[in-house]
């Protein structure tokens, strides 16, 4: 048994949408989660520097808080840091996020089947392998969505801009008749309401959390480090450029958080 905390981390805090469903998954477990703010978006970088980030957070997780395992919580990272992160980790726990084509894919009626993320995950050697592995058949409309993630960052879930701009990406695929849609970033389930008004509900949503977070479970226990406390998990959070601004819109985002703290200088 393990009492340690499981630490979690994404560009900002579109990874609270993985963190949410891990809590109802794992209840008694601790949470310490990294929010790169001052470097978001991922999507917007090159390989080399967010492999960088990817590997300062995992040293600071693993050396510093001494972390128990460590879900990326975030497509982009996943996509171009994971194989890194476990070469350099062997014999460490290291859980990833990716899109979820294979469900979508198996019940798709119209064999139409849509797919937004940022452009790095979109056009990612990782994803392409996953649309060769699963698509078959079926018609996967992928989509990189600049500016949407940043949306959510900055808690605009529904106003205006954030309606025309899900309208500009979302209208050609339901053109296309899509009957499903893959959200294949971890920002992108805070906008499900949204995209159900626009969509008006026909089109079955797509998200990991619940995945991920049974996945996580499984490979707990199979290392034998579920905790045995009994108490409510609690919940750290670790962010780099942290700001009033970003606390606000992390605290919209998953209400009743605090314990919010500055990177450490040599990892920010």
């Amino acid at each position: 048994m393990d009492n340690a905390a499981i630490g979690f981390f994404d560009s900002g805090w579109g990874g609270l949408s993985i963190m949410k469903a891990a809590r109802e998954v794992l209840p008694h477990e601790d949470f310490v989660y990294v929010a790169d703010c001052g470097h978001a978006p991922y999507g917007d970088q090159s390989h080399e520097f967010i492999v960088e980030r990817a590997r300062a957070i995992t040293d600071f997780l693993i050396h510093k808080q001494r972390v128990k395992a460590i879900v990326i919580a975030c497509n982009t990272a996943t996509a171009e840091a994971a194989n890194k992160l476990r070469a350099l980790y062997p014999n460490f726990p290291i859980i990833g996020v990716e899109p979820a084509i294979k469900p979508a894919v198996e019940q798709s009626q119209t064999k139409v089947v849509g797919m937004i993320s940022t452009t790095r995950t979109a056009t990612s050697v990782r994803y392409q392998e996953l649309l060769a592995r699963w698509a078959g058949p079926v018609q996967v409309i992928s989509t990189g969505c600049p500016g949407l993630m940043e949306c959510v960052e900055r808690g605009e879930l529904d106003t205006p801009d954030t309606l025309a701009l899900l309208h500009h990406y979302l209208d050609p695929m339901i053109a296309a008749r899509i009957d499903g849609l893959v959200l294949g970033c971890t920002h992108y389930p805070f906008l499900a309401d949204t995209i159900d008004s626009i969509t008006q509900g026909k089109i079955r949503l797509y998200e990991p959390g619940l995945a991920v977070a049974r996945h996580l479970q499984n490979r707990l226990a199979s290392l034998d480090a579920l905790t045995t406390k009994k108490t409510s998990g609690e919940e750290i959070f670790y962010v780099s450029n942290l700001t009033e601004a970003r606390k606000a819109v992390a605290e919209h985002l998953m209400p009743g958080i605090s314990h919010f703290n500055a990177l450490p200088e040599e990892t920010a």
